[in-house]
């Protein structure tokens, strides 16, 4: 099964915290996946504020196009203790 972002809001810095349909949430750091010519924008802080999730896809994208794989956020949810 895919997973799919239900909710998800802005931390700091590069981290979002994302609720999955399952109910797994957690933060996700994505400063070191910023790369390539979609992303790299995404390094402004401003742009990177922007994003929302989207609801056809149900993963975060932003609005310059990118988005980021369901199953990528998934693994790299950082769970709270």
């Amino acid at each position: 099964m895919i997973p799919r972002v239900e909710k998800a809001h802005y931390v700091k810095d590069f981290i979002i915290h994302i609720r999955f349909s399952d109910g797994t949430d957690g933060d996700v750091d994505l400063v070191d996946e910023l790369y390539g010519e979609m992303f790299e924008p995404l390094n402004d802080p401003e742009l990177f504020r922007q994003f929302f999730v989207h609801p056809e896809f149900r993963t975060i994208s932003w609005p310059n196009g990118a988005d980021i794989a369901p199953e990528f956020l998934y693994e790299r949810l950082q769970i709270p203790a």
